[in-house]
C-alpha cells in the first residue's frame, strides 16, 4: 500500500524560458515543492527542521512528456513508499488546462540526513506514516510515532 497525495499549482510567467514554455529544471522545482508539502502534511516537517534532519534527494529519474505553458493549471500526483531507509516518491505531473495530459513522470529517492551528514535509518513507525498505513497512534502524536 502506498500513500497518495496531490499538489496543485499554476505555471507562472517567470518560470518560462525563451521558447515560452517551462524549462525542464523547473519541473524538478515543482516536484521538490510537492515533497516539502508532503512532509508538512504528515506532521513531521517542523520536527525534522528543528532537529536539523533533512530529506535529501539522492536519485532522480525523470521523463518529460509534454511542455507546460504560462498559466497552465497543473497537479502533481504522488505515490509514497519506502525501500529500506529510502523514501520513494513516484511523481506524475499533469496539465489540467484543456484535456488532462501527463506532462512528466519521475521517481525520486531520498534519505534523511542530518546537518552533520549522518544518515538516519527510517523507523518502522516512520515507514508506516510515509506509506499511509499508520494507525490511530500516529494521528495523535506524529513525532513520537515516527522517530
Amino acid at each position: 500500500m502506498a500513500k497518495q497525495t496531490e499538489f496543485p499549482f499554476q505555471v507562472q510567467g517567470y518560470e518560462l524560458d525563451s521558447f515560452q514554455h517551462v524549462n525542464n529544471a523547473v519541473y524538478l522545482n515543482y516536484m521538490e515543492a510537492a515533497r516539502w508539502k508532503f512532509f508538512e502534511e504528515i506532521g513531521v516537517l517542523d520536527y525534522l527542521l528543528k532537529e536539523r534532519i533533512y530529506p535529501v534527494v539522492i536519485e532522480t529519474t525523470i521523463r518529460y512528456l509534454r511542455e507546460l505553458k504560462m498559466h497552465d493549471q497543473c497537479v502533481i500526483e504522488t505515490s509514497w513508499s519506502t525501500d529500506m531507509d529510502y523514501i520513494v516518491a513516484e511523481h506524475s505531473l499533469y496539465s489540467l488546462t484543456g484535456t488532462r495530459r501527463k506532462a512528466a513522470k519521475a521517481t525520486v529517492k531520498m534519505l534523511l540526513v542530518s546537518q552533520e551528514r549522518l544518515i538516519y535509518s527510517l523507523s518502522e513507525p516512520m515507514k508506516r506514516r510515509i506509506s499511509g498505513i499508520c494507525g490511530e497512534e500516529c494521528t495523535e502524536n506524529a513525532i513520537a510515532c515516527c522517530l
